[in-house]
C-alpha cells in the first residue's frame, strides 16, 4: 500500500531528511519532524519557502508529482513587496521571460492575508514606507525558484512564499511543522 504524507514545512528546513552541505552548518531538516523510514520528499520547497511539501514511499508517484511535464499544478500564497499592480498580475499570467525561457502562463490573483497564518521565525522584515500585499499564485512547472524569479521580473520581489496545493492536496487543517497521512 503507498503511503502519502502531507507535511507543512517551516521556513529555514531542508526539503530532505539528511543535510548534505558545509561540514558544521548544522541545518535543519525533514529528520526534525519526521521520523519514518522509506518515505522521499515528491519535489523540493526551497529553505526559504514554507508549506506543502508531499512524502510518499512509491517512486512512481513521487516521479509524478514532481515531473513538469505532467503538469501537476502548485498553488502559493506569495507575500510580495508593493502593492501589486494589475499590469503585473497579467505579466504573470501571460508568462514571465526569465533568464532559462518563458515561464508558462500562471493564473494569478490579489489576496488577502491568509486567515489564520502562521507566524514566521524569523518574522518578514517591516518597513513603514514600503506595503506589501499577497497574490495566489498557481503554475504548472517546477524550475529553480520560480514563483522568486517572477514576482521579482514584474518588479515585486516575494518577501514570503507558502505553497499551499500540490494538485488536489492542500495545507488546509495543518499546522506549521505537524504531518498527516493523505
Amino acid at each position: 500500500m503507498t503511503r502519502v504524507i502531507l507535511f507543512n514545512k517551516p521556513f529555514n528546513v531542508l526539503s530532505q531528511f539528511t543535510d548534505k552541505g558545509t561540514a558544521g552548518s548544522e541545518r535543519e531538516t525533514l529528520s526534525s519532524y519526521i521520523d519514518m523510514p522509506q518515505v522521499y520528499a515528491a519535489g523540493r520547497l526551497d529553505r526559504d519557502s514554507e508549506g506543502l511539501l508531499v512524502l510518499t514511499d512509491n517512486g512512481r508517484l513521487q516521479a509524478r508529482i514532481s515531473d513538469p511535464r505532467n503538469k501537476m499544478t502548485k498553488t502559493y500564497w506569495v507575500q510580495v513587496e508593493g502593492e501589486i499592480s494589475d499590469a503585473a498580475l497579467e505579466q504573470l499570467r501571460r508568462g514571465v521571460v526569465l533568464k532559462d525561457g518563458k515561464t508558462r502562463p500562471a493564473q494569478a490573483r490579489r489576496m488577502a492575508e491568509p486567515a489564520g497564518l502562521w507566524p514566521r521565525n524569523p518574522p518578514v522584515r517591516f518597513r513603514k514606507s514600503v506595503p506589501d500585499g499577497w497574490i495566489e499564485l498557481t503554475i504548472s512547472e517546477g524550475r529553480n525558484r520560480q514563483v522568486r524569479r517572477m514576482t521579482a521580473a514584474v518588479g515585486f520581489p516575494t518577501l514570503r512564499l507558502i505553497r499551499y496545493r500540490i494538485g488536489d492536496w492542500t495545507l488546509d487543517g495543518l499546522e506549521s511543522g505537524r504531518w498527516r497521512d493523505a
